[in-house]
């Protein structure tokens, strides 16, 4: 599974619950862009429609090289494609109070674009600044670790 985009904000701005992968409705220049790494998720945000699934504010530029006869529009929404029991377990959990839905990744898989989109929880300011202290924590014990075992040089 490689790695296409990351939405590095959101596991910053939410807790994670549980995560879920769909499969994506895309047109041919947007698989074209998005070989070529032309995309960006960190405004996307997920909504339910109808009892379907839409990707919103994930930009996709069109490269210069597209189709004369398409006129791609780079924010345009991209419906996601899951199981209906997954479906119906995503709206139950979102009619919750405080879920919804935020975009992980975008990956390839067996060729195909997939997005991992999460079940999520906003995080209170106070949440946020412990994130960051444990990340910053993680970081020192690193370089102490690796400090101690190389050892001072004598």
């Amino acid at each position: 599974m490689s790695h296409i985009a990351e939405n590095r904000r959101a596991r910053y701005e939410y807790s994670i619950e549980e995560q879920f992968e769909a499969g994506m409705v895309l047109e041919g220049w947007e698989v074209k862009a998005i070989r070529a790494g032309q995309v960006q998720l960190t405004d996307g945000y997920v909504l339910i429609r109808d009892g379907e699934l839409y990707l919103i504010g994930c930009r996709i530029n069109a490269l210069r090289s597209a189709s004369t006869h398409v006129t791609p529009e780079a924010d345009r929404t991209k419906k996601l494609l899951v199981h209906k029991a997954q479906m119906r377990r995503l709206i139950g959990k979102i009619e919750q109070k405080g879920f919804t839905l935020v975009p992980l990744n975008l990956h390839y898989k067996g060729g195909r674009v997939k997005a991992e989109i999460a079940l999520a929880k906003g995080k209170a300011q106070h949440d946020k600044r412990h994130t960051e202290k444990q990340r910053d924590w993680e970081r020192e014990k690193g370089r102490l670790m690796r400090h101690k075992v190389s050892g001072p040089k004598t």
